[in-house]
């Protein structure tokens, strides 16, 4: 399976225990009467949780959509709250059944950029660990040989010196949808992001992990026209990589975004996005 699903059930349990419409900011990328590709940015929870009962990404979709009936967004994918980027969400359960289906098929595509701690050797591949919960603290993924199988590709697209030590800025391309896959394999590689507490180690240069999710492609689940959503590496991202003129978000990370036929492109303007909290 792939990614974890988050949805809103229409069982009437107690409306305590079920996310409430809260007015809040969105950044959207893309929206149309099917879905809607949200920009998230960092500290931002997507979904409530025992810990975030409130203030959420999905919070302030249901108000958004509180004045249409039959609307009831289901969110495909989580981001980990200190991960920034593309979030997609079906807006009715029939349309979030086909999204999910077509990501089972490996047919939605999700990039992430991601800064790490040295050069990855070789430059590009696939890391396959198995990943499963630690046995002494829950919150934390590791290697074990009786995880879950995952799979990442990688590609270094950029490499850089920063105050003496090299770094790089890697695209992951996630095969299987795993909690802190990227995260985890990454460092298993002795890659670490830079500035993951977790899994790495703290940065005076960036107060979270340096992940960002890039690009997500998919079909559109009425047409079946191909779409393709970016979102431009943030602000504090960009300030690690020494006199990159924006190259994370344009010559060589762009790859073939603006130019594949048939595919309509979103680029989020860097450190701005169109904001909309109806």
């Amino acid at each position: 399976m792939l990614d974890q699903v988050d949805k809103i059930q229409s069982n009437p349990a107690d409306l305590r225990q079920r996310p409430q419409p809260e007015e809040g900011p969105l950044s959207i990328l893309f929206e149309d009467e099917s879905v809607v590709v949200l920009d998230k940015p960092p500290g931002v929870v997507v979904h409530p949780t025992y810990k975030n009962t409130s203030g959420t990404l999905l919070n302030a979709l249901l108000w958004r959509y509180r004045d249409r009936a039959g609307v009831q967004p289901g969110i495909l994918t989580r981001l980990d709250k200190d991960t920034s980027g593309v979030v997609t969400v079906a807006l009715t359960p029939a349309l979030h059944a086909a999204m999910q289906r077509d990501m089972i098929a490996g047919r939605v595509k999700k990039e992430y950029l991601a800064v790490v701690s040295g050069v990855p050797d070789p430059v590009a591949g696939r890391i396959s660990l198995p990943l499963g919960r630690s046995s002494e603290d829950r919150r934390i993924v590791v290697v074990r040989d009786d995880g879950a199988a995952c799979e990442t590709d990688y590609e270094v697209v950029e490499q850089h010196t920063r105050h003496g030590d090299r770094i790089s800025v890697v695209r992951c391309t996630l095969l299987t949808g795993r909690t802190h896959q990227i995260r985890v394999h990454l460092a298993a590689r002795g890659w670490p992001i830079i500035g993951d507490r977790v899994y790495g180690h703290a940065s005076e240069a960036i107060s979270r992990q340096a992940l960002h999710a890039w690009r997500v492609s998919f079909p559109h689940p009425r047409t079946r026209e191909p779409i393709v959503v970016t979102s431009a590496s943030p602000v504090d991202i960009q300030a690690l990589i020494p006199d990159t003129d924006g190259r994370i978000n344009g010559r060589r990370a762009a790859i073939t975004a603006s130019t594949t036929p048939n595919v309509t492109t979103i680029v989020a303007p860097v450190g701005k996005s169109s904001t909309s909290d109806r």
